[in-house]
């Protein structure tokens, strides 16, 4: 049986065993590799020439030693240059494996410190995002009275009474008085249209003309309402599933404020229409006033013991109407956030929208029992229902002129009731499985917009579609009409705001 270098893989000439791995190798090559390197070659360990043991073996006949012009001494020193390309050889193969094993390794290190900063950075995005919720609150004291509120909120803002305070004859006289002024001016604008409106076809040209998506937090991604300032219609008010809303304006495309306080996501957002003011509701159950200039809270009203879903703002610009699914809508002052009073749903179902009529007197809620509900807000008592819905309504829109109220729910569909004659005379069916989320009438009453599943703008009266925009990548949650119709904002679960309008 021929021995076999480990080395080389040829038959040795002298060969020796090492103590250390057992393996036999070619006296001259260990001996020049344990001079390099002091380990044995196969396993590393310290190994010395006086270690090595050598075999005894039958003698190898050799020829004589050549003379250096001849062929024998060539090949004697091809020989000795094919040993040291051996040592080389196995050298090499020794270190690429140990690099591939520290490679190995490296990448297994990478990988965990990627994971960690991952993990650490969504540590301190909701660190922070929670920071921006609680600073708010610093310096509240705390109040303790019968039938009083037992903590105050951000920015020192102080808590409010529980009880309703009633609607005064104060009240109701400005109310009644509002009504009386909105009536005449009705009246006065007659059947002209309001110069510098929109045409219906300049509205069949409309394109989007910007997308604004870093409104809102990437982390909680989603706008869920949204309204537009009335004397200055650059302004947008958004609120989002990030807790905030935002203010923005789109002629510098600069975000103006950023309001936080909500503990919950934003569902409901008003801009008052003469203030810097905002209007947020939320499923923590509050409703927030803000001072937009300043950023901060002015009022606090706790009129509710469910998620608020419903938000809409008297013609005074001094008095908040909400819904929640408590069961109740109120009516509060938004100056000092004063519940006025609280009036629980007939039937006792959740009520799910809420929208005054232009003269203030008399607004509609939605139930999510499909019903459309008509109520006095003198009186406090429910004087129409409007059936024929499917599902929770979703939405309700009072047209300007006073005489038309448009509704949605869960059953694709737009329905357009006649306030005088009580009755449903037209139905907009749209798409099977179409999601309507928001209608709006533009300040005139010529136009209806709808969103959902995409943005759509009809002309009333005719009731033909106008206009559909599809450039939102999910469902769109709000839609507002610009002055005189002249663009058209919308919001989505995509994050984006998009702006619309002649290019």
């Amino acid at each position: 049986m021929a021995l076999c270098c480990a080395l080389s893989n040829e038959v040795p000439e002298h060969p020796v065993v090492s103590p250390v791995s057992g393996s036999v190798f070619e006296r001259r090559l260990i001996e020049k590799y344990i001079a390099d390197n002091g380990v044995d070659p196969v396993n590393g360990k310290e190994l010395t020439v006086d270690q090595l043991i050598e075999i005894k073996t039958p003698p190898i006949v050799k020829p004589k030693v050549p003379s250096a012009t001849s062929i024998p001494a060539v090949l004697k020193s091809l020989q000795d240059e094919w040993d040291a390309v051996m040592l080389n050889s196995f050298t090499l193969r020794q270190q690429l494996q140990t690099a591939r094993q520290e490679l190995s390794h490296a990448l297994y290190q990478h990988d965990a410190a990627c994971r960690v900063i991952a993990r650490l950075h969504k540590e301190v995005s909701s660190a922070r995002e929670a920071l921006a919720t609680l600073k708010p609150q610093t310096g509240l004291t705390t109040v303790s009275a019968p039938s009083v509120a037992t903590s105050a909120e951000a920015g020192g803002v102080a808590a409010q009474p529980v009880e309703a305070a009633g609607l005064t004859p104060e009240i109701i006289s400005q109310l009644q008085d509002k009504a009386t002024v909105l009536t005449q001016e009705r009246k006065r604008r007659g059947k002209t249209m309001p110069e510098g409106l929109a045409t219906a076809d300049s509205i069949k040209g409309y394109k989007n003309l910007a997308s604004h998506p870093a409104l809102h937090s990437a982390s909680m991604p989603g706008i869920l309402t949204m309204d537009v300032h009335a004397a200055d219609t650059s302004h947008i008010l958004t609120g989002g599933n990030d807790r905030c809303a935002t203010v923005f304006n789109k002629d510098t495309e600069q975000v103006v404020a950023v309001l936080k306080g909500h503990t919950k996501k934003v569902t409901k957002a008003l801009y008052h229409p003469e203030e810097e003011v905002a209007i947020t509701a939320s499923p923590d159950s509050t409703i927030r006033v803000w001072n937009i200039t300043s950023s901060t809270q002015s009022a606090i009203i706790r009129a509710h013991d469910g998620p608020v879903t419903g938000l809409s703002l008297h013609a005074t610009g001094e008095y908040v109407l909400s819904t929640s699914l408590d069961q109740h809508w109120a009516f509060s002052d938004i100056r000092v956030g004063r519940l006025l009073t609280k009036v629980m749903d007939t039937d006792g179902n959740p009520l799910t929208t809420a929208q005054f009529h232009p003269d203030g007197l008399i607004f509609g809620t939605g139930t999510q029992d499909s019903q459309i509900k008509i109520w006095d807000l003198k009186e406090q008592s429910n004087v129409a229902n409007f059936p024929g819905h499917t599902g929770p309504i979703s939405s309700l829109s009072f047209s300007e002129n006073g005489y038309y109220l448009a509704t949605a729910a869960e059953d694709s569909c737009v329905k357009l009731w006649d306030l005088r004659k009580l009755k449903n005379f037209k139905t907009i069916q749209l798409d099977e499985g179409y999601e309507v989320k928001d209608l709006c009438f533009d300040q005139s009453g010529t136009y209806l917009a709808v969103a959902g599943t995409d943005v759509r703008v009809y002309l009333c009266k005719q009731w033909e579609t106008l206009k559909t925009f599809n450039d939102h990548t999910a469902l769109a949650m709000g839609v507002r009409f610009g002055n005189h119709a002249q663009s058209i904002a919308s919001v989505s679960m995509d994050r984006t705001l998009k702006i619309y309008g002649v290019e």
